[in-house]
């Protein structure tokens, strides 16, 4: 009996997982997302990228760096704003936790059975170290990359582990 409970609660949690995912890729769906690409997803990792595509027009942005950097932005506060309409509607308590950097990277496809599109660099291990050690329920972003954005009016504030 025990183990239907268990094997009900690993698709439940498939379910719901499915369903946060497909709602993540309905954001990118939108207009002003369309410089994001989606990488992958690992488990309950949902990897982005953004600057992988032709230009984005960004308001006041100085440089497409810039332009790429406040729409991925965006698209994290987005994402937040899904999950708290996903806790109201499903009576749950899920919250994200979000690393953000910025520079150069290596994308490709690697594989010849199964090959699969990915990206490799400092700027990736960051982003990841930036999520792993993060807050929950916030996002976490270089100093490099929060200098840039305070320019265009996003705010932080400081911590320290």
């Amino acid at each position: 009996s025990s183990g239907i409970n268990a094997e009900y609660g690993g698709i439940e949690c498939m379910r719901v997982l499915n369903e946060i995912i497909a709602d993540f890729d309905e954001l990118l769906e939108k207009p002003k997302f369309n410089c994001i690409e989606k990488i992958k997803t690992i488990g309950a990792t949902y990897m982005v990228a953004a600057g992988l595509t032709p230009k984005v027009v960004y308001d006041g942005a100085d440089t497409d760096l810039d332009a790429y950097l406040c729409t991925l932005c965006d698209f994290a506060f987005a994402m937040q704003d899904c999950i708290k309409k996903i806790n109201k509607h499903s009576f749950n308590n899920f919250q994200l936790r979000m690393g953000i950097n910025h520079g150069s990277l290596v994308a490709g496809v690697i594989g010849a059975t199964k090959p699969q599109y990915d990206i490799w660099g400092n700027t990736v291990n960051v982003a990841s170290r930036m999520e792993s050690t993060g807050k929950i329920g916030k996002v976490q972003i270089t100093e490099d990359s929060s200098q840039k954005l305070e320019r265009y009016g996003f705010r932080f504030e400081e911590t320290h582990f």
